[in-house]
């Protein structure tokens, strides 16, 4: 047993005797190879990748030394390179997979067709085959986990409604799984986004109860407690939990980020600024690119907003990261983050010209989240230079739509935080009152300077 699991992996007990039978992964679907060794290989990999664990490419070289011809090891390897950001080792990767193709199950190949629409940047495509993968293979984890949570395929699909086309997509496939760790902490995530929280409670709960170590099921109950508003819960669980995940896993940076949210939100900016400083803007983050910048970004602008001193060094630093790994826009959550940057430097002409390519890409029609992202960019640059009036007529009527913007609740609630400061240094504070009682209950309060203590979430 891996030693980051807390569950043996469940996979038929056959020998490896070359005999013909076919083998099954841990979801009980066929895999097109005759070996033993290959097979168990290959559940281990994806289940890493499922639980967001490093190590996933060396289990998936081990499957293809087993049994080179081993279609699925292949793509699955892609997808750590696609993960990592090697592009050409991934396209390596994906190239052999399809080599392999001739004469494959009608699942192998539909599943690395759905890859190869990802690999392509071709999101829409992506989900069209996805959607038609899981209706006849519902139990195809590795496919579903593209689609399966706030940062996938309809998280970011830029479209307006798309937390409760997450659950309505999910609902359906629940049956297929029953209480499985995995299934259980995307789904319990996806209603807690809705507000549906006694609905996710017993599902992340069981998911972790199950599989402690599954780091989205760490992210999935950091996600419920923010959105219940038990700070102190989730403090503790993070304070207990991060120590038991590796440095080098994907979510490294972004659960450190959960734990220094709630921890500003408890007013302990240097607890919060130390997580900064050693995980999720750490020289040696292993996550996605955008992750550490728009965890970074965000925390400082927040930590602003309540009323803590800038520090221009570390946007500086920012913008050097932003400018060498995100030159051109494209990926929306990403996006509005370099425009938060790009704000607090207070460099506008860089911003304009950032907005305005984002602008091209909605004109031509491959930009899905519209209009949002460039509104509230040049609501942050407004907020920047004192003129708050504008950043809030900029803002209000984007609210709406906010969730077109990419990311989760929490990440999205910058924009509401921003115009709430902006309402209280106008003066407007009758609005600002209103905004809060207009707000979900739970997250109510945000750390916000100017904000009296203990004001209710709801009149």
């Amino acid at each position: 047993m891996a030693p980051w699991r807390t569950l043996p992996i469940q996979v038929p007990d056959t020998s490896d005797d070359g005999d013909g039978d076919m083998l099954t992964d841990r979801y009980g679907l066929p895999l097109s190879t005759t070996i033993t060794a290959a097979r168990d290989a290959y559940v281990e990999g994806v289940d890493l990748l499922l639980t967001v664990y490093p190590g996933a490419a060396a289990a998936f070289d081990r499957a293809i030394a087993a049994d080179p011809g081993f279609a699925l090891a292949h793509i699955g390897k892609a997808r750590t390179f696609h993960l990592a950001g090697n592009v050409a080792a991934m396209r390596d990767s994906l190239a052999t997979a399809l080599s392999l193709t001739a004469g494959a199950s009608a699942r192998d190949t539909s599943h690395i067709d759905v890859f190869r629409h990802l690999f392509a940047g071709q999101a829409v495509a992506a989900l069209a085959a996805l959607r038609t993968h899981v209706a006849t293979w519902p139990r195809d984890a590795l496919v579903l986990s593209l689609a399966a949570n706030q940062g996938g395929l309809i998280g970011m699909s830029g479209l307006p409604g798309r937390e409760q086309g997450l659950v309505d997509f999910l609902g359906p496939l629940a049956p297929h799984y029953g209480e499985d760790w995995w299934f259980e902490a995307h789904y319990g995530m996806a209603l807690s986004e809705i507000g549906r929280h006694d609905a996710a409670h017993p599902r992340i709960e069981r998911s972790l109860a199950q599989n402690r170590r599954n780091a989205y099921g760490a992210h999935a109950f950091a996600h419920l407690c923010y959105e219940t508003g038990e700070r102190d819960s989730g403090i503790v669980f993070m304070r207990d939990w991060l120590p038991l995940y590796d440095r080098g896993g994907g979510l490294f940076g972004h659960l450190n980020w959960h734990l220094g949210l709630f921890e500003l939100h408890a007013g302990h900016l240097e607890a919060g600024l130390r997580l900064y400083n050693d995980a999720f803007s750490a020289d040696d983050h292993r996550g996605a690119v955008h992750q550490k910048l728009s965890d970074s970004s965000s925390f400082l602008w927040r930590s602003e907003l309540a009323g803590y001193p800038r520090d221009p060094a570390r946007w500086a630093k920012l913008i050097d990261y932003a400018r060498a790994k995100i030159p051109r826009p494209g990926f929306s959550l990403a996006d509005w983050h370099v425009a938060l940057a790009f704000a607090a430097s207070g460099d506008e002409t860089a911003l304009e010209e950032w907005v305005q390519a984002i602008e091209e890409l909605v004109k031509a029609g491959r930009y899905p989240s519209g209009s949002t992202i460039p509104a509230v960019a040049r609501a942050f640059a407004a907020f920047q230079r004192g003129d708050h009036a504008t950043a809030i007529d900029l803002i209000v009527p984007m609210l709406p739509d906010r969730e077109r913007m990419g990311g989760s609740r929490a990440q999205v609630d910058l924009v509401e935080a921003t115009l709430l400061r902006a309402y209280l240094n106008a003066g407007r504070v009758a609005e600002a009152q209103h905004l809060l009682a207009d707000r979900r209950p739970g997250p109510a309060i945000l750390p916000v300077a100017g904000l009296e203590q203990g004001v209710p979430a709801r009149n």
